[in-house]
């Protein structure tokens, strides 16, 4: 999945990191200080919602895209409070990451739809 999301955000962004885990993309965050961070809801260690409370507690003002295959409100209610602002099913990868990386770039927000 990281090889398939860097393959649909490469040509439009840097990508200064990757990690397959909680604990580590919370390292990650803290050493390379991204400006947008893309986290999976359901990582091993430390769910994606842990890992942007975390980082938002630490005084990070870099904005969260997550990316799930939850397409439910109330998980992405969960994640709008965790401090995300962009919101892609897994399904809907291709269409919908980069639009989502580029509106959390210029502060808005995006959601995937739902249905």
């Amino acid at each position: 999945m990281l090889d398939r999301v860097a393959d649909v955000l490469s040509p439009a962004c840097e990508i200064v990191g990757t990690v397959g885990n909680g604990p580590a993309a919370l390292a990650a965050v803290v050493a390379l200080q991204p400006d947008v961070i893309v986290l999976d809801i359901s990582m091993s260690g430390m769910t994606g919602l842990e890992v942007a409370s975390c980082v938002r507690r630490a005084g990070s003002n870099a904005a969260i895209v997550f990316l799930t295959m939850h397409a439910d409100q109330t998980v992405l209610s969960a994640a709008q409070s965790a401090g995300g602002i962009g919101y892609v099913i897994k399904p809907r990868l291709d269409l919908d990451l980069l639009c989502a990386v580029e509106h959390a770039r210029a502060g808005h927000a995006f959601v995937s739809p739902l249905s």
